[in-house]
């Protein structure tokens, strides 16, 4: 994905400057912070619900004596139209380039989460709301969630791990679990999670049933980043073997690509699995019985993992929604400082 100029996936950005961005969260986790974005504000612009996302960036600005302002399209400001070439004649009242580049007069930069819709899958992959603030804001973009990134999310994974395990463990073992949801949900997460696992050098195994089978164009840019970091990826189709001598396990559900916008028949689909969840028996496979255990948040207790795990001492998901607000804090200071 090509950021030139805005944060839209970490793969865009020089390896380089994605561990200067980790460096400096690190740092910034132990400091109240200061006065570097006075006078700087950023829109944020949700179309899809938030807890960690709007309250972690609202508290990064605040803490660096910037500002956050709170748009919800449709919810207290016009509802909005993102295709291109449509006749408004519908409930939409506002377009998506005439409020890009209003907004961007307004802010010094502006955040977008929104998340895939529609039956066209090739049509939610191109990540045209994302992309379209992109080209019309006149500011720099960061993406808080789209159809193909969460890379917010993937710079707190990894500065998770790092705090786990040391800065840049080179051959430690990560697996990204498919587990079992009720619903079907976007890739964004569990690619953006095993691109900076991979970047950090890590051998990643991504275990999932078939027919859940990621993205190609995703998997080579997870392909791509650990080849050139020194890690490696495989897939597994068996979650049993892919949790032995795990040093990280992050337990994630996603979409079938191939059911996309057919919730019913992607919901049956899945009934089999109800089995691929995340319980203390295969934490105990992981490497001496003492991996970490991650998840972006919101989960489902019992679902996708079971109280055993989430309140036992595997689990480090509230230190990564923690990292959240440094990993951001960090990347404002790049972007507006």
């Amino acid at each position: 994905m090509e950021t030139t100029g805005h944060f839209l996936g970490t793969e865009g950005w020089p390896d380089g400057k994605i561990f200067g961005l980790l460096d400096r969260a690190h740092e910034l986790k132990g400091s109240p912070g200061g006065n570097e974005l006075a006078g700087k504000i950023l829109a944020m612009v949700f179309f899809n619900p938030s807890l960690r996302t709007r309250a972690s960036f609202e508290a990064a600005m605040l803490r660096h004596g910037g500002h956050a302002i709170l748009l919800e399209p449709g919810r207290g400001v016009w509802g909005m139209e993102t295709r291109t070439g449509v006749v408004m004649d519908g409930d939409a009242a506002e377009h998506l380039v005439e409020a890009a580049a209003v907004i961007g007069r307004y802010a010094d930069a502006v955040a977008v989460r929104a998340f895939p819709a529609g039956e066209d899958l090739e049509a939610a992959l191109a990540d045209p709301v994302i992309g379209g603030f992109a080209a019309h804001a006149g500011v720099p973009v960061i993406n808080m969630e789209s159809a193909r990134r969460h890379p917010c999310q993937g710079l707190a994974d990894a500065m998770t791990i790092e705090e786990r395990l040391g800065k840049r463990p080179s051959g430690a073992r990560f697996v990204l679990a498919w587990t079992w949801h009720p619903n079907p949900l976007p890739t964004a997460v569990p690619v953006s999670a095993a691109i900076n696992a991979a970047r950090l050098g890590m051998d990643v195994t991504i275990a999932h049933p078939p027919g859940w089978e990621l993205y190609p164009g995703d998997m080579e840019a997870v392909r791509t980043v650990a080849a050139r970091n020194g890690g490696s990826v495989r897939v597994s189709g068996e979650l049993d073997d892919a949790v032995e001598g795990a040093d990280v396990v992050y337990a994630k559900s996603w979409g079938r690509l191939d059911l996309f916008g057919d919730a019913a028949a992607e919901r049956a689909a899945r009934t089999v699995h109800r089995s691929w969840r995340i319980d203390g028996g295969r934490m105990g496979r992981t490497r001496q019985g003492r991996g970490i255990f991650l998840h972006c948040l919101p989960i489902r207790r019992n679902v996708v993992a079971t109280d055993e795990v989430l309140d036992g001492p595997w689990s480090v998901v509230i230190d990564q929604a923690e990292n959240r607000l440094h990993v951001q804090r960090s990347l404002l200071l790049e972007v507006l400082g």
